[in-house]
């Protein structure tokens, strides 16, 4: 059977093992000629690739194998799918989405309803689960993010594998509330070698980019201990690193937003021994993670305790996700009723439209928040002209009921859209009388959303609604 050798972390001793009796029957090309200098290909894979074990390079068409592996492996230098703001236009963004932490119910027996705080941390083995072997990016919040990548060294003597080598590097951004510092945390491990190698000479070099800001002029305090260039020996033994990054406020643009975008990027560099020669991926440029920072005056931390320099805070700039629950006692339930009937059979809903698809159910079709109170007053005033004209004057038999809408009024997608832009679609939006409480609780619930995911005014941030069940 078959196991890809990069994911045997678990059978590794066995694995060498294996490997040390094929190369006793197996002619070594370092016994066949000890005086040759080797030769290095490196590889940079995405995590979890299906690469060759040290006997199939070995065999006929091995490393042409690897070497296809490579060729046709998606790009690592990419953003996540979710990506918003100026950052979604610095590179490719990954075509699959990201995989997210699973989402609880809302269901609550207190009066009052709140969306959950948002992860701040993350552990190697939650972004090692989180990850798995086919995702490129994992998201708990929009405060714990990770990616990582794979490195594959085949070292060969006169153009026949000796060995393999292989080491993963994982990236895992974490901040604290309402901190303006980002902590990225680097993990070294599965470092591995097979057969004949030199790899704990490898010489491996550690850096963060930051090769673009929006705007341009903004400055940053780095610190950490990062390791600079170590051996391979020496990584295995170290571990784990962190660099850390600041972004004082007054340097955004957006006016009273104060709004920071970046890139950030590991970068992993690979030297060989001196009498070593080394072709391929000699240095890895990897995944994009997108940090940015705010300092609103309508989100929280705006005066910074007193502190003009600590205003405001940072996050990562994707896709927000709120989640509304159907399940029995969810105090938003009817809300979320009404918003997945909006989703899935929006022909059953008011006012009528023949090709009403409603924003707000993948990244590509966001929703984006407004602060205006006149834009909100605009898209209520709309939705309440459709329950009426719909469910007839008295549609609150007497104060029990409301109109809910769905794109929230609070969006730029409301009820009024069409009104301040007339490419909009006119009513492609969906409105239902609900009980006072339900559509009371569906607010709340949104509020508190906007103030824990620091989701900013206009079209340089955005959510999505996930009906859970």
């Amino acid at each position: 059977m078959h196991i890809p050798w990069l994911k045997r972390a678990g059978r590794q001793a066995l694995t060498i093992a294996t490997a040390v009796a094929l190369l006793s029957a197996v002619p070594s090309m370092a016994r066949a000629d000890a005086s040759a200098d080797p030769e290095v290909e490196s590889y940079v894979l995405p995590l979890g690739s299906a690469t060759p074990s040290l006997e199939e390079l070995q065999s006929e068409g091995g490393v042409a194998r690897l070497r296809d592996i490579a060729r046709n492996a998606e790009p690592i230098a990419q953003l996540p799918h979710e990506t918003v703001g100026p950052a979604a236009s610095y590179a490719q963004r990954a075509t699959q989405p990201s995989r997210t932490a699973p989402v609880g119910s809302t269901a609550s027996p207190t009066p009052m309803i709140a969306a959950p705080e948002p992860a701040r941390t993350m552990t190697l083995d939650e972004c090692k689960k989180g990850l798995g072997t086919t995702k490129k990016f994992y998201f708990t919040s929009r405060f714990a993010a990770c990616s990582g990548a794979s490195f594959v060294q085949t070292w060969l003597v006169n153009g026949r594998p000796s060995g393999v080598s292989m080491f993963n590097v994982r990236v895992v951004g974490t901040i604290a509330k309402n901190s303006r510092t980002i902590n990225f945390k680097y993990y070294f491990t599965e470092m591995e070698s097979q057969g004949t190698t030199e790899a704990p000479a490898l010489k491996i070099g550690t850096k963060g980019k930051i090769p673009n800001s929006w705007p341009s002029t903004v400055r940053y305090t780095r610190g950490g201990n990062m390791p600079g260039t170590k051996t391979f020996a020496e990584l295995k033994v170290l571990r784990s690193f962190n660099e850390t990054v600041h972004a004082k406020p007054g340097q955004g643009s957006q006016g009273t937003t104060d709004l920071i975008a970046a890139i950030y990027q590991p970068s992993i560099t690979i030297t060989p021994p001196p009498n070593a020669q080394i072709t391929g991926d000699l240095k890895g440029d990897l995944f994009f993670l997108p940090p940015r920072w705010d300092a609103a005056k309508y989100l929280a931390n705006s005066t910074g305790g007193g502190n003009p320099d600590k205003r405001g805070a940072a996050s990562f700039a994707y896709v927000g996700m709120l989640n509304y629950s159907t399940k029995t006692g969810a105090e938003e339930r009817a809300a979320a009723q009404h918003i997945k009937t909006a989703f899935t059979k929006p022909q059953d809903t008011k006012p009528y439209m023949s090709a009403k698809k409603v924003p707000g159910q993948t990244p590509d079709q966001a929703l984006h928040r407004t602060v205006s109170t006149k834009r909100r007053d605009d898209n209520r005033k709309e939705a309440v002209k459709q329950c009426r004209r719909y469910w007839g004057a008295n549609y609150t038999q007497g104060g029990a009921r409301e109109c809910d809408e769905y794109p929230f009024a609070s969006t730029y997608e409301g009820a009024a859209e069409h009104e301040y832009d007339a490419d909009a679609k006119k009513f492609n939006f969906s409105v239902k009388p609900i009980a006072k409480e339900d559509n009371g609780a569906g607010g709340s619930l949104l509020l508190s959303f906007y103030a824990k995911n620091r989701v900013i005014d206009g079209m340089e941030d955005g959510f999505i609604v996930k009906i859970v069940s």
